[in-house]
């Protein structure tokens, strides 16, 4: 296993040649300390395990790794469906200008379509998604204040990877001098 910035880790997510719209979400506070742990996950491209927090509004580090190569139906069982009500996307800026006035006139029709037409929020999300040409998205099980349960089962599943990538974490939280939030 390799540890690696978190950044790092979702560009790999980002040029993966898989479906982008099958991607599958968990995050929430992080068990131990300052921060918030994601996993990202799709059946093809496999797991990843995020650790992060914001060292001040504008900046975020932390450290990740794939932690399996696929995702099986056990651990899918800890991940949200298609019906979830939380979304989450990565994204890619645009390379240049054109691609940019392309993507801008995507979504002015998709948005513009969705207004007349009798449509869903989970139908908006993928078109606007698909719109802006996102990597990956999909549903996602987040709470902001504490941890979904489904983030503890999936953290038990990768204990090893998970206390590796959190002592990384907690050198770079010692060395900010980071204990409780911002700087």
């Amino acid at each position: 296993m390799r540890i690696r910035e978190w950044q790092d880790l979702l560009e790999d997510v980002s040029q993966t040649d898989a479906d982008p719209d099958a991607w599958r979400a968990v995050a929430g506070d992080r068990a131990g300390g300052v921060g918030e742990d994601m996993y990202l996950a799709h059946p093809r491209a496999g797991v990843y395990l995020l650790k992060t927090y914001a060292k001040n509004p504008f900046e975020v580090q932390g450290y990740g790794s794939r932690v399996a190569r696929s995702l099986d139906d056990e651990i899918g069982s800890f991940l949200p469906g298609r019906e979830s009500g939380g979304r989450f996307a990565v994204r890619r800026p645009p390379e240049d200008d054109e691609q940019a006035e392309s993507v801008a006139d995507r979504l002015q029709t998709v948005v513009e379509t969705h207004k007349d037409a009798p449509t869903t929020p989970q139908a908006f999300f993928d078109d606007v998604m698909d719109a802006l040409e996102s990597p990956a998205f999909g549903p996602m099980a987040y709470d902001q204040y504490d941890r979904p349960d489904e983030l503890d089962e999936l953290s038990d599943r990768f204990e090893e990877a998970n206390e590796l990538i959190d002592a990384e974490l907690e050198t770079l939280l010692e060395a900010d001098e980071i204990d409780r939030g911002f700087m």
